[in-house]
């Protein structure tokens, strides 16, 4: 069963950075490119960023780039969103999972931005 826990949000002031974790599960990690998306409140579900199987390429969403970094450590099927200089209109529900969204999606991490 594929399980995609996201983790690491909470509430930040403009200007701060977070760290966003996907641990993910039944599935072989390594065989997917992994992406982060987000749901604002009252809007669709958008896509972030995208790594591909190996880290060798990376893409962004162009409101993130040069603020976002996505990684990913095949050892612990585990992918990271590395956030900073944050704005209010980051606020949203973050999500991973596989590009495309292959899987089911997980609860999502609460990223919070507000002074």
């Amino acid at each position: 069963q594929v399980q995609l826990v996201e983790s690491g949000g909470g509430l930040v002031q403009p200007g701060g950075s977070l760290r966003l974790s996907c641990a993910a599960s039944g599935f072989t990690f390594s065989s997917y490119a992994m992406s982060w998306y987000r749901q604002a409140p009252g809007k669709e579900r958008e896509l972030v960023a995208t790594i591909t199987r190996f880290g060798g390429r990376t893409d962004y969403a162009d409101s993130m780039k040069g603020r976002f970094t996505i990684s990913r450590d095949n050892a612990k099927n585990t992918v990271y969103l590395q956030m900073k200089s944050l704005k209010p209109e980051d606020t949203a529900v973050y999500y991973c999972n596989a590009e495309g969204g292959a899987f089911s999606w997980g609860q999502g991490t609460q990223v919070t931005v507000s002074s």
